[in-house]
């Protein structure tokens, strides 16, 4: 059994779930539509700049569920589920998927845990390393916990999940780990096969560089 690990967001998905959640709150009229708008984008590209600070930004999207419990957010994910994500699950995302379906998998997301959590179940894909989300009496804080699972902060989360099964990454012949983004650098280089899709120019010049497989899921 090998291990594969995928990023979400232009990977599996065609789209950015993160961002998508953010329209989909304007539009459904949740969120002060304008401003939130403008700070959505701007996140969004500092996030492709790679000069995102991941804890301000879990803190600017994370209000929005705040206070609020599953069962109270539940028709409004299912909605996003209908209107934003279902129209970015490809058929190549899930032969890819499929492909692994004798390996150990896992999704590894920097987004938070609310809004990955029923994608991952959509995929069929067992296991979410996403950034947490602290709840306190079955109610979102507004808060997030632990490491983020963002940059080097990947790597980290990779290496305790693994640990808590008593495993590591060298105890797998291959281990791989599929992402778009040249924010995902150091998880790619900690595995034995990264893989490179749908890339960012940054993130396509080093993996020709490097002799990384390139494809689409598009």
């Amino acid at each position: 059994m090998n291990l594969a690990l995928f990023d979400l967001d232009y990977t599996l998905l065609t789209g950015d779930s993160d961002h998508a959640w953010g329209e989909f709150l304007v539009e459904e009229g949740v969120v002060d539509g304008k401003e939130y708008a403008r700070k959505n984008d701007f996140y969004w590209q500092q996030y492709k700049a790679g000069t995102l600070d991941i804890r301000q930004y879990l803190a600017f999207t994370l209000a929005s569920i705040s206070g609020k419990s599953d069962a109270e957010l539940k028709p409004l994910h299912q909605r996003y589920m209908a209107s934003k994500i279902e129209p970015m699950i490809g058929h190549k995302a899930l032969t890819l998927l499929n492909n692994h379906a004798a390996d150990l998998c896992a999704i590894v997301t920097a987004t938070n845990a609310f809004i990955t959590s029923p994608i991952a179940a959509r995929f069929g894909v067992p296991h979410l390393i996403a950034c947490n989300v602290e709840m306190v009496d079955g109610r979102y804080t507004g808060r997030p916990i632990g490491e983020p699972s963002f940059r080097d902060g990947k790597v980290m989360r990779v290496r305790q999940w693994l640990g808590a099964m008593g495993r590591q990454l060298p105890d797998f012949e291959h281990s791989y780990f599929y992402s778009d983004s040249h924010n995902d650098l150091a998880l790619m280089e900690a595995v034995s096969d990264p893989v490179a899709v749908n890339p960012d120019d940054s993130l396509r010049s080093h993996a020709e560089k490097h002799g990384w497989p390139i494809i689409s899921t598009r």
